[in-house]
């Protein structure tokens, strides 16, 4: 009797990459075979990979039409209603002092106990979180990219040289020039060719800079140089899942690797603000900030005055 045929098992990410080349795939025969077409698109801002959002959207929209055509509702009926939308507002809306322990509670009923890759409920229910507590439109997943993880560990990195001749000395004072200077280059070189190129948009992208694995993307090196430059400077919101402190970060360096257990790294002002001057390693959460027209500065997210620094004082 013939044995019986096992079913592989494929994982979630596994799935998840082989759709996003299966789509990436699709868009780049349609733009080769019909050029007009997606030029008509492009022409205006019409991004044909979300039509199904644009068709449901449109479907719901004449749903919700049709309904109000066809029951007028009577005024008893929408005073209840009125009362609960207020009720909701009103449960929403929270002191500045107690904002901080409302994100935290928030992402501590959504998170697994263990750092792992969060499933795509436990993404969007975070992505809704932090843009009512902390009003940056974060998505796990943009234009199509995600990061194998973005529930993890981050680690603290030093300065990245921003041209040549930069030295230590010239990032700061104090404290933040403990960690001291990288020996060698951030992934894409320097910031600036000379220090008279350098400017406040580069100075800032350097003082908050992130570190992610792109080196270990599935399809990292099948779609350069595009991955290369779409992650270039791309800005993250990097928040302290034991602490709430939240920052928006500029991706400028790949790592960290595997075998160290880290997922992420951090500047030195970076993990200075996420957890204090003896902050080395914790688990946080990394998502895409959804800033197209560049509004979003990069830095502190001062949501609020609250500070718990002493639930986040992990070592190395």
């Amino acid at each position: 009797m013939p044995a019986k045929k096992r079913n592989k098992k494929i994982s979630s990410e596994d799935f998840r990459a082989k759709l996003k080349l299966k789509h990436l795939e699709t868009k780049k025969v349609f733009q080769e075979k019909y050029p007009h077409v997606d030029k008509f698109f492009a022409d205006r801002n019409f991004d044909l990979g979300t039509v199904r959002e644009h068709s449901a959207k449109i479907i719901g929209t004449g749903a919700v039409a049709s309904a109000l055509l066809l029951n007028s509702p009577s005024t008893d009926d929408l005073l209840p209603k009125t009362r609960s939308v207020l009720a909701k507002l009103g449960e929403t809306t929270v002191a500045p002092e107690l904002a901080q322990q409302k994100l935290v509670s928030e992402m501590n009923s959504i998170l697994p106990e263990t750092v792992r890759p969060l499933s795509q409920s436990e993404e969007k229910s975070l992505e809704k979180v932090f843009s009512q507590v902390l009003g940056v439109p974060a998505k796990a997943t943009l234009e199509g990219e995600h990061l194998n993880t973005t529930f993890g560990r981050i680690g603290a990195e030093q300065h990245l040289r921003r041209y040549p001749g930069d030295t230590n000395e010239k990032h700061g004072t104090g404290v933040i020039l403990k960690e001291g200077m990288a020996p060698g280059l951030g992934a894409w070189g320097y910031f600036a060719n000379s220090a008279k190129d350098m400017n406040f948009d580069l100075e800032q992208k350097e003082k908050w800079y992130a570190v992610v694995q792109t080196l270990y993307l599935p399809d990292w090196n099948t779609r350069q140089p595009y991955l290369k430059n779409w992650y270039k400077y791309r800005k993250v919101l990097m928040v302290n899942t034991d602490n709430g402190n939240a920052v928006v970060a500029s991706i400028a360096d790949s790592g960290p690797a595997a075998w160290t257990g880290k997922h992420y790294g951090g500047s030195p002002e970076v993990m200075m603000h996420l957890g204090g001057p003896r902050y080395k390693k914790g688990p946080v959460i990394v998502f895409f900030v959804d800033d197209p027209e560049n509004k979003i500065p990069l830095g502190p997210v001062e949501y609020n005055k609250l500070n718990l620094p002493a639930l986040a004082m992990s070592q190395t």
